[in-house]
């Protein structure tokens, strides 16, 4: 595990492995790069780049009270220090928020592409917004990260996949929640409340960079819906649904995942390949 000391001092963990066009894995809430690990198997075909963003992992000690911006913050740097080119980020659920972000400010230029899993613009659903989360979900979320965080974490590591989750992959729904339940607390209320009071709505038109929207036909958190909006919202934007996934196809449906990973790279004008490995 590498680390990189982010502009406040505070040191972010990261692992790169494989060799090729660069793919920067930016994990869900509670996650981190681990959650990945089924997309190794394209190392032979990328650059794999995995973060624990700042709070999670092996970025625990960094995270007191961390924020979207400044997890995105994070990432805009290492992507400078790492002097990417041509780079494809892939967004899982909060991922996704630290990538829109990314793709709509300074670092957007090192990005050649895209994906997007399971994830809306806007987590609260107000006014005529119904493509997120219901008030009263995110105020029972709120209250469950600050009061009984534990159980919502070990809850939340069965929840990410379909229902009822299939025996081949009860273990990693355990082990998901174990990991979860290892962040703080309270870098976990923070992280939330910064997530819940972001909207990319106004920020999906000025992404130029092809995206792939991956949606789980059984995810618990968004619909069809919104992956269709967010398609229909980006200049470049195509939806694609997991049939047998969740709010997690790349560990549900890793084969899959993985190809479409590799169709979609090849599908972007090819890049020169850096000279630097970590």
């Amino acid at each position: 595990m590498n680390h990189f000391e982010a502009s406040d001092g505070a040191l972010i963990a990261y692992e790169v492995t494989g060799k090729g066009r660069p793919l920067v894995m930016l994990h869900g809430f509670m996650a981190h790069g681990g959650f990945f690990s089924a997309q190794r198997a394209l190392a032979g075909n990328f650059r794999l780049i995995a973060v624990d963003l700042r709070g999670h992992g092996g970025s625990r000690a960094a995270g007191q009270r961390p924020s979207v911006d400044q997890i995105a913050s994070d990432v805009a740097a290492l992507a400078e220090r790492l002097d990417l080119q041509g780079a494809i980020g892939v967004g899982w659920s909060l991922g996704a928020a630290i990538l829109w972000q990314l793709l709509a400010g300074a670092a957007s230029p090192r990005f050649a592409g895209a994906v997007v899993v399971d994830m809306t613009p806007r987590v609260l659903n107000e006014g005529d917004w119904r493509l997120g989360l219901s008030a009263d979900l995110v105020k029972a979320r709120t209250a469950a990260i600050r009061d009984d965080y534990a159980n919502f974490a070990v809850a939340a590591g069965s929840a990410i996949f379909a229902q009822p989750v299939a025996d081949g992959k009860r273990e990693i729904a355990v082990w998901a929640g174990e990991q979860f339940a290892m962040n703080d607390p309270a870098a976990m209320s923070a992280l939330w409340a910064s997530l819940v009071e972001k909207d990319f709505r106004a920020l999906l038109p000025r992404i130029q960079q092809p995206t792939l929207i991956v949606h789980g036909a059984h995810s618990q958190l968004y619909r069809a819906e919104t992956a269709h909006f967010i398609a229909q919202a980006l200049p470049r934007g195509r939806a694609i649904a997991f049939d047998r996934s969740g709010h997690a196809p790349h560990i549900e449906q890793p084969e899959l995942f993985n190809t479409v990973i590799k169709d979609f790279a090849a599908s972007l004008p090819r890049i020169r390949e850096p000279q630097t490995t970590a």
